[in-house]
């Protein structure tokens, strides 16, 4: 049953993601998936999931792959009815390599060359959440200033702004990236960044350093890895632990606490609740080389 709390807009790029289908090298596997991966595309699924009215909006190559992306969001129950089909600028490719990080094969993507004309064409109407990351920014000067227009479509309009700050090291090192990221956080209403990417951008060394440099960020969550996740609100500080999973593969687990996190947020439920379901996503997603999952969490069958 679809929630009657407000959709979710999430916008970025998305990329073909090949991974090995088990927990093994990637110049040894023989066998490999080929999925849609990207931060923005999957909170929209992980939303999707629990119920709600998820969009996703970017640039995909008109290519295979973009229509294979396009499809397999469809799958997830994401509308991606928006996403414009670039002719002249491919999907973007990378490689999971479990256990060894992320290879990726994106310069001069279709995302790469969104612009702020593409912002304007977005539709908020029911949207009562526009999330974002600091990828988008590392992209190119024309995605860095799409992503600026998004941020301020919506707060014209009245939309909060979700914003993952998912610095990219492979795309701008932490002393290109620290002042860029910090501005953007400072510009939205909900932020969501892990203790050590904050400790490598900023300097700062626990949660609450990090609340101390953002004290205008109406609600900011600090994810401190397997040892649980802060939320700082005007109602004080909330800490929830991390549950205990054997680890398959970390990348996505940030993608699905904020996924989780922010269908509990459109559900109304309380801060706790919101830090729990966003362990509970991650916890999954922490069990496969997917950066999707189809188990069942929080009541709800996935489909």
């Amino acid at each position: 049953m679809t929630s009657s709390h407000g959709a979710l807009l999430a916008v970025g790029e998305t990329m073909a993601m090949v991974a090995p289908v088990a927990a093994e090298r990637l110049a040894e596997a023989d066998e490999f998936r080929v999925d849609a991966g990207g931060a923005e595309s999957n909170v929209a699924a992980h939303v999707a999931s629990a119920g709600h009215v998820a969009r996703w909006f970017s640039r995909l190559g008109d290519d295979a792959l973009g229509h294979r992306i396009a499809r397999q969001l469809t799958e997830r129950r994401v509308d991606v009815s928006a996403v414009v089909f670039d002719p002249r600028h491919p999907t973007g490719v990378y490689f999971k390599d479990p256990g060894h990080g992320v290879r990726y094969y994106r310069a001069g993507s279709a995302a790469s060359h969104l612009a702020p004309s593409d912002a304007d064409g977005v539709v908020l109407g029911d949207v009562a959440v526009v999330h974002v990351s600091g990828i988008t920014a590392a992209l190119s000067e024309s995605a860095a200033a799409f992503l600026d227009r998004v941020i301020d479509r919506a707060h014209a309009d009245g939309v909060r702004v979700s914003f993952d700050v998912n610095h990219r090291a492979a795309l701008w090192d932490a002393a290109s990236a620290a002042a860029p990221l910090a501005s953007l956080a400072r510009r939205a209403d909900l932020v969501f960044v892990g203790r050590d990417e904050a400790e490598t951008l900023w300097g700062t060394t626990d949660a609450a350093s990090v609340r101390a440099l953002f004290p205008e960020v109406a609600e900011l969550v600090v994810k401190d890895g397997d040892v649980g996740a802060t939320a700082f609100t005007g109602d004080g500080d909330v800490f929830v632990p991390a549950l205990k999973v054997d680890v398959v593969e970390a990348v996505g687990a940030g993608d699905a606490f904020a996924g989780g996190y922010l269908g509990a947020l459109l559900d109304g439920a309380p801060v706790p609740e919101r830090l729990g379901r966003g362990h509970a996503r991650a916890a999954l997603t922490l069990q496969t080389t997917s950066d999707s999952v189809d188990e069942q969490v929080d009541g709800k069958d996935e489909k």
